[in-house]
């Protein structure tokens, strides 16, 4: 699992005017390496370079200086290009396709036989949970089914290296969570995620390690435990005591750090509860408007190398 998929050394973009002078330097020479079956972040605020830096991870864009490899190769490689698979921030489909249609149209831009396409957009539809509506035309869809629809798209070659942007743009809590279990997924099982997103608990709910870039420069970089763990505080987890032993656990603990003690019940974030939720509403109701809800990975993606 030590392979380099990515890696940048001294990656910069400056773009200039129509007579050629620097107008703006929008990556800055920035290092980094992204390993095999690693979920890595990108984060930064609007203006950071985090778009331009994905396009000349694409090969969209060439660098001003510095290198790039994707897979030890230029990102241009039409080679390299097959192993990848993308999801723009906007998802661009033709909105008088089906979605059987548009997956059916991007398995033909790898060269996948019909046999081969027909048995992934099966799989796909029911991983998206669209399997109902894989007749109806992506147009009449709601921001976040057009979403799931973009993101089977991005999986239609079967991708080494998956490079997301704002994946769970549009997507209700539910649909946030199951994409997120699926990231994870591929990770298992070796493929590699590059993900920007400008929600954080999404990002830090499934990367391994991720990098903040700002004006073009990456200001922090490393894994969610390292940069997030306060390493100078201790937080304790007590089983359930009668008041009066909590007390004077309190009290003891009191006597030894010399200040009261904060004490709270824990308790489980809003995203959990509202799929706890919607979960038990789903299971007394048996009609389905949007997409249904998906426990499988897509069976030629989990398959053994």
């Amino acid at each position: 699992m030590n392979e380099t998929i990515i890696q940048a050394e001294a990656l910069t973009k400056t773009f200039r005017d129509f007579w050629m002078r620097p107008k703006i330097t929008a990556v800055d020479n920035i290092r980094f390496e992204i390993q095999r079956g690693e979920i890595f972040g990108l984060l930064g605020p609007n203006g950071s370079g985090k778009s331009t830096t994905l396009k000349m991870i694409l090969g969209l864009l060439h660098p001003s200086a510095g290198r790039i490899t994707v897979f030890g190769q230029a990102p241009q490689d039409v080679k390299t290009k097959q192993r990848i698979g993308y999801l723009p921030e906007e998802s661009c489909l033709y909105d008088y396709l089906t979605p059987e249609e548009t997956l059916h149209f991007y398995g033909r831009l790898f060269d996948l036989d019909a046999a081969s396409r027909t048995e992934r957009v099966d799989q796909l539809l029911d991983m998206i949970g669209l399997g109902h509506a894989r007749r109806r035309p992506v147009g009449e869809f709601s921001k976040g089914m057009a979403r799931r629809v973009g993101l089977a798209q991005a999986l239609i070659n079967d991708p080494d290296l998956i490079i997301l942007d704002e994946p769970t743009a549009g997507l209700d809590p539910v649909g946030c969570r199951q994409i997120k279990d699926l990231i994870l997924n591929l990770a298992q099982r070796g493929k590699t995620v590059l993900l920007s997103s400008h929600l954080l608990a999404d990002v830090e709910d499934v990367c391994d390690r991720v990098a903040i870039l700002y004006s073009g420069s990456i200001r922090a970089m490393g894994s969610i435990h390292e940069l997030l763990e306060e390493q100078t505080r201790y937080q304790f987890d007590l089983p359930e005591l009668p008041p009066e032993r909590i007390q004077a656990v309190l009290s003891s603990l009191k006597e030894l750090v010399g200040e009261d003690l904060d004490i709270r019940h824990p308790r489980i974030n809003l995203e959990r509860f509202f799929i706890r939720i919607v979960e038990e509403a789903q299971q007394d109701s048996a009609t389905r408007s949007g997409a249904v809800p998906v426990t499988k990975v897509a069976d030629y993606l989990t398959q053994s190398d």
